[in-house]
């Protein structure tokens, strides 16, 4: 396969990150803290804005926000 498991293991993380678990649960399966967790792989979090938009909106914490990307 030519990866090493480090490389295994980032890879799973992030996924775990861009599938939306929140960062708290996906921190203690790593074994991590949160701030660290956050600071190696905050970078890798993408697409989520839209959705969590939504869910503040439809929770009534935000006023309809204009629609961004």
């Amino acid at each position: 396969m030519g990866k090493r498991v480090y490389d295994l293991r980032h890879t799973r993380l992030t996924k775990w990150l861009n599938d939306g678990i929140p960062p708290a649960q996906v921190a203690d399966w790593a074994g991590n803290s949160v701030p660290v967790l956050l600071a190696i792989y905050a970078r890798c979090v993408d697409g989520q804005l839209p959705d969590l938009k939504r869910r503040l909106e439809a929770a009534g914490d935000l006023e309809d926000l204009p629609a961004s990307d």
